[in-house]
């Protein structure tokens, strides 16, 4: 489409004002342009002619089938296909576009313009009786694909009705059988409360009886300890305890004091710290003692007297850092 003012006029094909005159459209520049223009054109409007006999319906979907082209000859937009929400027909919207009256004429316009080869204007335009034909054609095309569609729904449905009767034959099965009737996944967790362990001086799970070996006759000999050596052990640790205030199995190499020591202690000073101690009392794990230094075997006056000589010794080793430092003298560089 060229629009005039005075000599200047505007090209839609080329894109770019031209002062030549009426002689623009004739220039080899302009026809290259427009033949390239007409082959873009040509190419969507054959694509288009294939389906006119044998029309292609489809299911909608939107990314696709809301398309739109560009009509050179009308310079608008045109949608590419026809659909209703459900299904869509291929090309269905440009076929009846280049059916309509408009295009025609805006056809014949646009090639007297621009000066347009004759012998392809044909080939952009459809007939009243190819249009009829695609018409009759897609009539035929969107009963097929409702039959298609009707029996792949009845097949769905033929589907979910056999898995739905062999559930509950299962299920049948599964009754008639007798199974009990319980939660799924449910796990059962023995409660282990009212027994003892070892750390509450239980007896051992390999000395308690066993019901199973029992009935069935087994004479076999017992793994491990025996009882009575257990309850050996745990009377002779229980002793230690006693002696040691220590709590049960907490040292493996304590051992019951002799008489000798047993005399020692007694001449030991009475009013000493720790000598009311009740060893028989209850004592838990983070107990510490209350006399000496925590870590240090021996008696308070002891670890006062270690802890004075410690003490000395840092402030000596402080003094004699202190006395370096104001009566010493630097170094002096002697310089070049």
């Amino acid at each position: 489409m060229i629009i005039t003012t005075m000599d200047a006029f505007y090209c839609a094909v080329c894109r770019q004002t031209s002062f030549a005159g009426k002689g623009h459209r004739y220039g080899k520049s302009h026809q290259a342009k427009l033949k390239v223009v007409l082959v873009k054109f040509l190419e969507k409007v054959k694509e288009a002619r294939r389906t006119v006999k044998n029309p292609r319906v489809e299911k909608f979907r939107s990314a696709e089938h809301e398309t739109s082209f560009w009509c050179y000859c009308c310079a608008r937009e045109v949608p590419k296909h026809v659909s209703n929400g459900d299904v869509a027909v291929l090309f269905g919207g440009l076929l009846e576009h280049m059916a309509t009256p408009e295009h025609k004429k805006n056809t014949n316009k646009f090639w007297w313009e621009n000066k347009a080869e004759p012998k392809l204007k044909e080939k952009f335009l459809i007939t009243s009786e190819e249009a009829e034909r695609f018409k009759t054609e897609v009539a035929r095309a969107l009963e097929t694909f409702e039959e298609k569609e009707d029996e792949l729904i009845k097949q769905q449905a033929a589907i979910i009705r056999a898995q739905e009767q062999h559930r509950k034959e299962v299920l049948q099965s599964l009754l008639e059988v007798g199974l009990p009737r319980m939660p799924l996944n449910c796990i059962h967790i023995a409660d282990s409360s009212s027994c003892g362990n070892v750390h509450t001086g239980a007896i051992p799970p390999w000395l308690l009886d066993d019901p199973l070996e029992g009935s069935s006759g087994n004479t076999e000999r017992e793994i491990g300890p025996s009882h009575q050596e257990f309850l050996k052990h745990m009377d002779h640790w229980r002793q230690c305890d006693i002696a040691h205030g220590l709590s049960l199995l907490s040292e493996p190499d304590c051992y019951l004091p002799s008489a000798e020591e047993q005399e020692k202690l007694r001449k030991l000073p009475a009013h000493r710290v720790g000598a009311n101690f009740d060893h028989t009392s209850q004592t838990d794990a983070n107990w510490l003692p209350s006399f000496g230094r925590v870590w240090n075997s021996g008696r308070r006056w002891q670890s006062r007297h270690q802890f004075r000589e410690e003490e000395g010794q840092v402030g000596r080793q402080k003094r004699k850092w202190s006395s370096q430092g104001k009566g010493g003298k630097k170094p002096r560089l002697d310089l070049p």
